[in-house]
């Protein structure tokens, strides 16, 4: 990896042309074409769920009144949509 702790889609792309034997060209398109079509997918309004990874799921949040912690003032806090991951259990137990 190139960097301790954080694995980038050039190390992705590593793993799968010593595993698989794709080029690196090659991989780097197929992960790419993936994150394209997971992106589209939550563009478009829908939820991603991948088995035995996770869910990525859309939710619309309301608006409501925020503060400000530091000086006490109130502010309204636009609705907005937000991404969140859920992992699978798999997932989970795994990292556990």
């Amino acid at each position: 990896m190139a960097d301790a702790g954080t694995l980038t889609r050039a190390d992705i792309a590593e793993a799968i042309n010593r595993q698989v034997g794709l080029s690196r060209a090659d991989a780097s398109a197929m992960i790419e074409s993936l994150l394209d079509h997971v992106l589209d997918a939550l563009v478009a309004g829908e939820n991603v769920k991948i088995s035995g990874f996770g869910t990525f799921v859309l939710r619309d949040k309301a608006q409501r009144i925020g503060r400000n912690p530091k000086t006490g003032v109130e502010v309204p806090i636009t609705p907005r949509r937000v991404l969140t991951f859920r992992a699978s259990q798999g997932l989970r137990h795994k990292v556990k």
